[in-house]
């Protein structure tokens, strides 16, 4: 069985993002930039299918500008086998919307043929959550998001996913997209030995062109800004002093 994964890198989530000065959008000069933690877990369910015996291969795909490969690098220094890089921007503060992205993914899966697709179910920069669906209805195939536990079972994957009112089982029939959520699993630190292995792993480069896939914006970002900062509380003597602050402000 393939499994394939597709990965983005954003601006790392331990770094503060700064809006820049005239409001256009992310500063992102010389800041870190990492595997977008959902793709991450992703990545490490995959690994795990394949070290269980379940899954043969897993292959890794970026979709972004030519320095995704970092990104593909560590997933492949985690156990991936082979990346794939689809060279879709030429610059950093241009995001690929979910639906060139899925056009894209949907090319590149009519080529390999992989049984499951395991995906993030978001990118941390955007917060779309809307990639795995496209690329399902694309397909046509089952989809099962929100994943907190994933089982192969056969020809068809059992998923245990995340719903407001508690959790959710569900059994989709292979080939499939599953989006996955951080409860899923904890992904391993690349070791230095399996990051000097990655380098000579195979990583081919493709541009969205090669797919034919038109990845010019459809939305206009008219305004970045910082959240507002919030109000200094209030310290009152007593009770009614509160509910008459509350009351003054049309709180009660």
């Amino acid at each position: 069985m393939k499994v394939l994964v597709p990965v983005k890198r954003v601006i790392d989530y331990n770094v503060k993002v700064r809006v820049k000065a005239d409001g256009s959008g992310v500063d992102l000069e010389n800041v870190k930039m990492s595997m977008n933690p959902f793709d991450e877990i992703a990545v490490e369910e995959a690994i795990r299918l394949k070290e269980a015996g379940t899954a043969d291969e897993v292959v890794a795909v970026s979709i972004g500008v030519k320095q995704a490969q970092e990104t593909l690098r560590t997933a492949l220094a985690m156990g991936a086998d082979r990346a794939i890089l689809i060279v879709a921007a030429a610059d950093a503060h241009q995001d690929i919307e979910p639906l060139a992205v899925a056009k894209i993914l949907k090319a590149v899966i009519d080529e390999e043929q992989p049984n499951l697709v395991l995906a993030g179910k978001q990118a941390i920069d955007n917060d779309m959550n809307a990639t795995g669906q496209m690329l399902s209805a694309l397909l046509g195939w089952s989809q099962a998001t929100f994943a907190s536990e994933v089982k192969v079972e056969g020809d068809s994957a059992v998923v245990t996913r995340e719903v407001d009112g508690g959790l959710q089982t569900i059994k989709v029939k292979l080939p499939a997209i599953v989006t996955v959520d951080l409860r899923l699993n904890q992904p391993r630190y690349a070791s230095l030995p399996n990051i000097m292995k990655a380098k000579k792993k195979p990583l081919d480069e493709k541009t969205a062109a090669d797919y034919g896939v038109d990845v010019s914006p459809r939305l206009e970002v008219v305004k970045t800004a910082e959240p507002e900062a919030r109000q200094a509380g209030e310290i009152v003597p007593d009770v009614d002093t509160l509910v008459a602050k509350l009351k003054e402000r049309g709180l009660v």
